[in-house]
């Protein structure tokens, strides 16, 4: 699973405390967290995603402006959820 960033290293585990949903045999959803609910997870690796292109372009002013971006994500594997 792709995640946004975090600051730990390749094969470091990872706890969320802050869980919005669990589904097991019946969904248990948050209001706004649900209690008692954390997840562990181990970092695979941390890399970028697909260069995606930012163009902007004005009519008949001239501009043109082409950028590219790419963003930073961490492969995390789940291991439990408790």
């Amino acid at each position: 699973m792709k995640i946004s960033k975090l600051d730990a290293k390749e094969g470091d585990e990872v706890k969320f405390d802050e869980v919005l949903l669990v589904a097991d045999k019946e969904a248990k959803i948050g209001a706004p967290l649900v209690e008692g609910a954390k997840v562990t997870a181990k970092v695979l690796k941390q890399g970028r995603g697909k260069k995606v292109i930012v163009f902007h372009y004005h009519s008949k002013t001239r501009y043109k402006k082409k950028a590219g971006h790419r963003q930073h994500f961490t492969e995390v594997e789940i291991l439990e959820i408790k």
